[in-house]
């Protein structure tokens, strides 16, 4: 493939010229867009090519890079189409970024200019104050305002190809800075491509699917594989401003959605609401996500009458695995298998393939002869670390699996997550699962803690007030649930858990440098022994 993202809309907008592109539920209390909004594809080319030609007088154009701070506002998807069509690459920034962060970002990307809304201008400033960065910022709100000329001549003079940078996406990674993944524009339009055609439940029906989305526009879900899934088969984004357990089935409702994407998060949060009103007004056919508890798959299924698909996939990879066809296996974390196109081995340690039904790391490849065909191009400015997650010809993905005679892959835990405990390994996410399912547990992170005995214990951080009653329930519930070195040898009651705009855990920020993490907190270790 070569087209662009210019060439690719442009033709589908010429098709699905009256179909709505991009909607966004009412709202009252938001700040922008508060009575809801839409727009069609023949609107939206002609927003696109009026944004375009600002830009271009502007002196902005192939080979600069723009940095976009505008949360969850479909102009944040708008811009994207927009600059990729002059050949600039857009650069999301996460709303949740301190200014250390920004400032990292905006020194790594050498983005050319900064946008941004009114409300988040504060901050925006702050990060461009920390920072060695001379591009200017400008607000925001529904429409692009003036523009101020562009610093630097756009380097690039050769025409934007398939190969052009369109997305330079920060990963949000649990240990050290985030790495810019670069994004081609072929990238994009295969991830589109691929979800589109997937088939079985991941059922799309041309100009007429509405798919609802609370995840973050600066994430690649919601930025590349949702929306150029829908621009393929003439159909429409539905983009809150955030996942609102309150507002969930009221918004598919109001909004007609046909087909939702979810994260684990938020099945209990639904499952865990009275039944109301809106539950069963929706036209939902079936939802399409990842990390959803086994111990809730089915009876979600059950009380809200369409499927639950798991998929796996990450911002290195346009292609994903799907457990989209029958039989699912909802009772385990089945995630699917390889296809034409997505190469799937799990290895050890010594970068060796192990043995069926042994967990391993999982490492993926288009093909033998064409190992890189449909990746990511690369991590900015870290050719190293791009080269060393190819090693032996396989990317290594960090996440460990085990895969069945049948080639079913089953998610286990991130590689970082796997707790060493006297020569077993725990994965810190079946203890979460664990702990998930207390009544009196909200949020809760699990994580290895030094011993100098089994060399890691098991640590469980809950999120609430110190309570011993309570830890004294939680260990007693993980002991009857788990083998006996599974359950939390410590449990830790703190104020908050750090999550991402993706909600995943951010174990690295829960505490500072230094600091023992067992410091106050409750110890069981001498409890857990073999029963008998």
């Amino acid at each position: 493939m070569s087209e662009t993202i210019a060439a690719f809309f442009d033709r589908k907008a010429e098709v699905y010229s009256d179909n709505a592109l991009l909607c966004v539920p009412q709202n009252p209390d938001r700040d922008y867009h508060p009575d809801g909004y839409e727009i069609t594809y023949s609107e939206a080319r002609d927003t696109i090519e009026r944004w375009q030609e600002q830009l271009r007088t502007a002196g902005y154009g192939h080979g600069h890079r723009i940095a976009v701070l505008l949360a969850n506002r479909p102009e944040m998807l708008l811009l994207k189409i927009a600059l990729n069509g002059l050949g600039i690459s857009w650069v999301p920034i996460n709303p949740d970024y301190r200014a250390s962060e920004i400032a990292y970002l905006l020194e790594d990307s050498r983005a050319e200019l900064i946008v941004t809304t009114p409300t988040m201008m504060t901050l925006m400033q702050a990060g461009h104050d920390a920072a060695a960065c001379d591009a200017p910022i400008i607000e925001m709100d529904t429409d692009l305002p003036r523009l101020p000329m562009a610093p630097t001549d756009a380097p690039l003079i050769e025409k934007v190809s398939g190969a052009t940078e369109a997305s330079l996406i920060y990963t949000s990674g649990t240990t050290g800075r985030p790495k810019g993944c670069i994004l081609s524009h072929d990238y994009e339009i295969s991830m589109g491509l691929w979800y589109a055609s997937q088939g079985g439940l991941i059922d799309f029906k041309e100009g007429q699917d509405r798919l609802y989305c609370p995840l973050p526009l600066f994430h690649l879900n919601a930025a590349v594989l949702v929306l150029f899934c829908m621009v393929e088969t003439g159909g429409c984004q539905i983009i809150p401003e955030r996942f609102r357990a309150s507002a969930w089935w009221r918004e598919l409702s109001e909004t007609k959605a046909t087909v939702a994407h979810y994260l684990g998060i938020v099945i209990p949060a639904l499952m865990n609401r009275e039944k109301g009103d809106w539950d069963y007004k929706n036209k939902v056919r079936f939802a399409v996500g990842a990390g959803v508890e086994p111990t809730l798959h089915g009876p979600f299924e059950e009380r809200f009458g369409f499927p639950l698909i798991e998929v796996w996939g990450m911002t290195e990879m346009c292609r994903v695995l799907a457990c989209n066809t029958e039989p699912r296996m909802i009772d385990t974390r089945a995630m699917g298998r390889p296809s034409k196109g997505l190469d799937v081995q799990v290895w050890d340690e010594a970068d060796q393939e192990v043995p069926r039904g042994t967990a391993g790391e999982m490492v993926i490849r288009h093909s033998a002869e064409t190992p890189r065909r449909g990746a990511f191009s690369g991590y900015l400015n870290l050719p190293e670390v791009t080269e060393d997650s190819w090693r032996g010809g396989w990317f290594h993905t960090g996440d460990t699996v085990m895969m069945d005679e049948s080639d079913m892959v089953f998610f286990l835990d991130r590689k970082k997550n796997i707790i060493r405990r006297s020569g077993e390994n725990i994965a810190a996410a079946e203890i979460e699962a664990c702990l998930q399912e207390h009544s009196e547990v909200e949020r809760v992170a699990v994580l290895a803690v030094e011993d100098p005995l089994r060399d890691e214990e098991v640590m469980a951080c809950i999120m609430g007030k110190p309570d011993a009653e309570l830890a004294e329930n939680l260990f007693n519930w993980c002991f009857e649930r788990l083998t006996y070195y599974k359950a939390p040898g410590w449990i830790r009651f703190v104020d908050d858990i750090p999550v991402t705009g993706t909600q995943k855990i951010q174990k690295h920020a829960m505490f500072a440098e230094g600091e023992d993490p067992t410091n106050g907190a409750f110890d069981f270790r001498d409890r857990k022994k073999r029963s008998g």
